[in-house]
């Protein structure tokens, strides 16, 4: 007699190709799947994972980030590599002058970046520059800033900061028993 075994716990969730079918994204699958395989380094496999990825695993990254990471001395002259959006930051006056690598820019952070005698390049320019990842720094933007990400959890319970799916703050919203003294308990 054998042994029954639980095969529930199977499969293996990873992705190994993009779920997406843009053709853009498919071509550069194909271009660092090759680069993953044929160069020893881990900068195309770490690309290559990051292409995979959901938008909501992608999050876009501000010019603000971007400055502000590459104002280290160990970093100048760099090259910025996102596998992701960069976006325009009205928050910040001055844009340094880098040279990014991103999937794609919005119309003020590409204008921004030219205007201050940088440079935006596409991952395949980059595999012709620097196809080991010579003199490049990956940035990722926040997976927690979602809005979404705040309703994690329980909320109501102790220490727990999730925040309620209720439409406003006051007496009559998710502020009575257990909220006050006067109904029932407070806790």
């Amino acid at each position: 007699m054998g042994i029954d075994i639980n095969h529930k716990h199977d499969r293996k969730v990873h992705r190994t190709e993009p779920v997406s079918q843009n053709v853009y994204i498919r071509l550069l699958v194909k271009l660092y799947r090759f680069l993953a395989r044929r160069t020893n380094g881990k900068f195309n496999q770490v690309i290559l994972k990051r292409l995979f990825m959901s938008r909501q695993n992608r999050p876009a990254v501000s010019l603000a980030r971007v400055a502000r990471q590459m104002k280290a001395k160990s970093r100048e002259g760099k090259t910025v590599v996102i596998v992701g959006t960069v976006t325009d930051d009205k928050r910040i006056f001055e844009v340094p002058k880098v040279k990014v690598c991103a999937l794609r820019f919005t119309e003020g952070a590409r204008t921004r970046i030219m205007k201050a005698g940088g440079s935006c390049i596409t991952f395949e320019q980059l595999a012709v520059e620097a196809p080991l990842g010579q003199n490049t720094v990956i940035l990722q933007g926040r997976r927690t800033a979602r809005e979404t990400n705040s309703h994690f959890g329980a909320p109501g319970l102790p220490n727990s900061h999730a925040k309620p799916f209720v439409r406003e703050k006051s007496r009559n919203h998710e502020m009575a028993r257990g909220r006050r003294k006067t109904c029932g308990y407070k806790k």
